[in-house]
């Protein structure tokens, strides 16, 4: 629920940006401000101007505002779990939380990611909150499964796991590349669920659930797979490349998943 103090007279903006935090509030927009505040366009701008400069607050995109608490003054923003529930609904866009971001919440980190990654369902620009990065990755965000996840301010939306494997898979370019998202999966694969995993894989290519499928496999998670690989079974099988970017001429098909191997996935060191 969103707290905003009424105003019967003008009161600063920074008296009512404080009120917000205190009430574990840390983002707004300016239509919220001019309301609350009861000042006039013209004055909330400048105030929001000062704001700025004095590093009181962050503006990701605009109308949409951040606070910066004391103890993030030095990195420019707090950290992205905070506003990305708020910053999703003003732009009126579905999300999640996805890819290696929804792995390392899920503590198969690998590798502490470097952005914050979301999933939304049309092409959005990055943005850069501090020295917080966000990217949008274009895929099926109103369909894909997903969990609300407690933050210090409330929830926001994640991919569950077994979408979030998928997902890596999916988009492995973004992740790193398909040695990475391996790694990645080997953590991961033990907050699998393989009956939720074959529902999830509905929703993406076969090629997709192919691939991850061998993947597993490959990782000594084959339990996990076992589902998926019945599921599949149910349709046909067409023969697809592990790494769909390289040649595979002249490879063998793995029978059980139709995944032609024509990349090398390294064993962990």
């Amino acid at each position: 629920m969103q707290y905003i103090p009424h105003a019967m007279t003008p009161s600063p903006l920074s008296d009512w940006i404080d009120s917000l935090q205190s009430n574990g509030r840390y983002s707004f927009t300016r239509e919220e401000a001019l309301a609350a505040t009861g000042n006039t366009e013209i004055a909330v701008a400048a105030s929001l101007r000062r704001l700025r400069k004095a590093g009181r607050i962050v503006s990701p995109r605009r109308g949409f505002h951040v606070i910066v608490p004391l103890e993030y003054r030095a990195t420019g923003a707090p950290p992205a779990e905070w506003f990305i529930d708020d910053l999703m609904r003003h732009l009126g866009k579905p999300y999640y939380v996805g890819l290696l971001s929804a792995a390392a919440l899920y503590g198969a980190a690998h590798h502490a990611p470097q952005v914050f990654q979301v999933v939304t369902d049309v092409p959005t620009r990055p943005l850069t909150v501090g020295r917080i990065r966000v990217v949008f990755v274009q895929g099926r965000a109103a369909h894909s499964p997903t969990e609300a996840m407690n933050t210090a301010t409330g929830t926001m939306r994640v991919s569950t796991p077994e979408a979030t494997a998928l997902d890596l898979v999916r988009h492995a370019s973004a992740c790193g590349g398909l040695q990475n998202v391996a790694g990645v999966l080997r953590e991961l694969a033990e907050r699998l669920d393989g009956e939720r995993l074959a529902d999830a894989a509905r929703g993406v290519e076969r090629t997709v659930a192919q691939r991850l499928g061998w993947l597993l496999d490959h990782l000594g998670a084959q339990d996990r797979a076992e589902p998926l690989a019945r599921a599949l079974v149910a349709g046909p099988l067409f023969p697809t490349a592990l790494r769909p970017d390289l040649p595979d001429r002249g490879l063998g098909t793995d029978p059980r998943w139709g995944v032609i191997a024509n990349a090398t996935i390294e064993e962990d060191e």
